[in-house]
């Protein structure tokens, strides 16, 4: 019983000896960096120019955060998100510009790049001048240790997009073709095959046309100069759209169904 005792003794001193002389484990931890400074080519004015959409409306630079670890400078890919608002939102506006990049230190935007990212993202108007910030933040993996930059700030005047062709000088537009109830007789029955100017771009019209059968615009009434018309062979021009312009070859093709 004695002996018994002894070795249960002696196995408990080893435990506790192994217990108490547990390794440590390494952990690598975060221990700074230095935000990102942005800075552009351009100074006060971003150039946007539908003459010169080709061209190069700013880079943006930015300098390397350096994040670093207990074990040195982090090999981990950096993430990049710019920002662009309106001033004054403090970049929190709804249809605010965000842009993901990975590893770059610059970004180039062309004209036409920029210009449609002001009206269809920010929904800026054309033509008229606005006051807009630019901003960077870094990320490591699953968007940790953010470090955010300074602000640039740019005046820029979008410009309008002209439409690949040209809406009708007469500021006029009619249906004709054997798709409609007035065949191909020009002049066209008005006021029910003549449609509703709503914006320099848009002209609106709701009218029933006969299934299997086709049509064609016309900018004038009883003229059939500068029609609008379809290449099939080249637009690839189907019943459900495509590409048109002034004289082309074809007429359009109707609806498939009648309605």
């Amino acid at each position: 019983m004695k002996n018994l005792i002894k070795m249960l003794s002696a196995v408990c001193m080893v435990a506790l000896v192994f217990a108490s002389c547990k390794k440590e484990e390494n952990k690598t931890t975060y221990t700074g960096g230095t935000s990102p400074v942005l800075s552009a080519n351009v100074t006060t004015t971003i150039p946007l120019s539908f003459l010169t959409k080709d061209n190069e409306a700013v880079k943006l630079m930015w300098t390397n955060p350096n994040y670093q670890f207990s074990t040195g400078i982090s090999s981990q890919d950096v993430s990049y998100l710019v920002e662009i608002d309106t001033a004054g939102k403090n970049f929190t506006s709804a249809n605010k510009i965000s842009l993901s990049l990975s590893k770059d230190l610059s970004k180039s935007f062309l004209q036409s790049e920029l210009n449609d990212l002001l009206l269809n993202t920010l929904v800026l108007t054309a033509g008229k001048t606005y006051n807009i910030e630019i901003r960077l933040t870094s990320t490591l993996a699953n968007k940790s240790v953010p470090m955010t930059s300074n602000t640039l700030k740019f005046a820029v005047t979008p410009y309008a997009i002209p439409p690949k062709v040209a809406p009708p000088t007469t500021g006029h537009l009619y249906l004709v073709g054997s798709a409609t109830a007035g065949g191909w007789n020009n002049p066209v029955p008005v006021p029910t095959q003549e449609f509703t100017q709503l914006t320099p771009l848009t002209y609106e019209l709701t009218v029933a046309l006969a299934g299997g059968n086709e049509y064609l615009f016309l900018p004038l009434n009883g003229d059939w100069g500068h029609k609008y018309a379809c290449k099939v062979s080249a637009g690839g021009v189907t019943n459900t759209g495509g590409d048109f312009g002034f004289d082309f070859s074809d007429n359009f093709p109707g609806p498939a169904v009648s309605g």
